[in-house]
């Protein structure tokens, strides 16, 4: 099992920026992915970002390109969204993800663990 919390949120002008933390205890391996999805209201959770637990490899959305960025960092467990220019459609439910293995997939129902969401809201 894989604990997740995430941490970071909150309200932000547009233009603004937030840095998103996920702390993962449990069985993490260096095959691990950890991410990040979102969802807004009345919408379906979309993927964000994703990164392998080893490695540089890392994903994200064609939405966030150049604006996003995600990282980690071993010793401490823990992986980061760097969100920068954010734009009041970025508001939104934020969840950290894992999942055992490659591949990254888009799909939520890839995804095998999830923390409990923290909010961002970007203000016009």
């Amino acid at each position: 099992q894989v604990q997740l919390v995430e941490s970071g949120g909150g309200l932000v002008q547009a233009g603004g920026s937030l840095r998103l933390s996920c702390a993962a205890s449990g069985r993490i391996f260096s095959s691990s992915v950890m991410g990040w999805f979102r969802q807004a209201p009345g919408k379906e959770r979309e993927f964000v970002a994703a990164i392998r637990w080893s490695g540089t490899s890392t994903w994200l959305a064609d939405f966030v390109k150049g604006r996003f960025t995600i990282s980690r960092d071993n010793a401490k467990n823990t992986v980061f969204l760097q969100m920068n220019s954010l734009k009041p459609e970025d508001t939104a439910i934020y969840y950290c993800v894992g999942k055992t293995s490659l591949p990254v997939t888009l799909a939520a129902s890839g995804y095998d663990y999830w923390g409990q969401g923290t909010q961002v809201t970007v203000s016009s």
